[in-house]
């Protein structure tokens, strides 16, 4: 006996929307294309960011409004954020605005631009491309990209400071040098046996723009009581890799956090944020460490700083929360 069909999205997930007949089905059994969904936004909005162009194009002749808003995005915003070129071309093919005016000036057509095909659409006229410093940032941002690489992370801290040398970080700790051969016998007697010993050690190094300090089984780089000490007349971004909740960002300047449990590389800015924000936040979309250097113009050439810093050095015992 065959079982019916959901009328409804309830079940569906992230790659479900890369399965036409599954989609299809639900559709062919009720399913509301215009529906809003929990997360996802609405279907069209999902299969432009995860499906493929086949369930795209099926969905578009089904909805209302090819460029119905969810939270300020179309379905053509999402998938030129999500890298989705063919999903692009049917939305702009199905009558999409790819200059329709939201995300603070980021229109579709306009993120296309800092995108890997940004001749995705053709320039109107009346419309502006990047600015100057919009096409430095997307450079620089694919260098620093290309140069970090890819690298497990989870449960590192650190925290980059701009204009400052890491002989300046270590003054500002008031730490004190520490024996590279200590800390690889930390290492070798499993370093979460003598975890609070640990926390007491991080690494410090030079960087192009300033310097990183960084804890690689830790989180207190991230801790305000060395961001604030760190940012005294500069800027600092910070985060902590939490392997049970994902990365925990910081902002802090001159002392003051400004900004606190940010998700840096996290891919979901809001209509809210600044236009400099929602560019950084497509650009480094999945790569935190990157951001975090980029966001205070640290251009790092490789990810030593971060995995082998030039020196290890033990922090002085305070209450580094506060």
């Amino acid at each position: 006996m065959a079982v019916a069909q959901k009328a409804d999205w309830s079940g569906i997930g992230w790659d479900d929307w890369k399965s036409l007949r599954l989609i299809r089905a639900r559709l062919d059994a009720g399913a509301d294309p215009n529906s809003e969904l929990f997360f996802h936004g609405r279907p069209l909005h999902a299969a432009a960011e995860r499906g493929t162009p086949d369930v795209v194009a099926d969905l578009v002749p089904r909805v209302d409004d090819v460029d119905a808003e969810h939270e300020g995005r179309t379905a053509l915003w999402k998938a030129v954020f999500a890298n989705r070129p063919d999903n692009a071309r049917i939305l702009a093919e199905a009558g999409a605005d790819p200059w329709r005016p939201m995300m603070n000036g980021w229109s579709p057509g306009r993120l296309s631009l800092a995108t890997p095909t940004p001749d995705l659409f053709a320039l109107p006229a009346g419309q502006t491309g990047l600015s100057e410093d919009e096409l430095n940032a997307v450079a620089e941002a694919r260098r620093l990209v290309d140069a970090l690489g890819d690298f497990y992370y989870d449960g590192l801290s650190l925290a980059c400071v701009a204009g400052v040398t890491a002989a300046e970080a270590v003054r500002r700790l008031e730490a004190v040098p520490v024996d590279g051969a200590e800390v690889e016998e930390l290492f070798e007697d499993d370093i979460f046996e003598n975890f609070d010993e640990s926390l007491e050690i991080v690494g410090v190094t030079d960087v192009p723009g300033g310097c990183v300090v960084t804890q690689p089984w830790g989180y207190m780089s991230s801790t305000p009581g060395l961001t604030k000490r760190l940012s005294a007349g500069t800027v600092c971004y910070a985060m902590y890799a939490n392997p049970k909740s994902g990365n925990q960002g910081s902002f802090t300047r001159d002392g003051e956090i400004v900004e606190w449990d940010t998700h840096p590389g996290g891919g979901h800015p809001s209509s809210e944020d600044s236009a400099e924000e929602i560019l950084n936040s497509y650009l480094f979309r999945g790569r935190a460490i990157a951001y975090c250097c980029a966001v205070v113009g640290l251009r790092l050439t490789d990810a030593d700083a971060v995995e082998r810093p030039g020196m290890w050095v033990r922090l002085p015992e305070r209450d580094y929360w506060s």
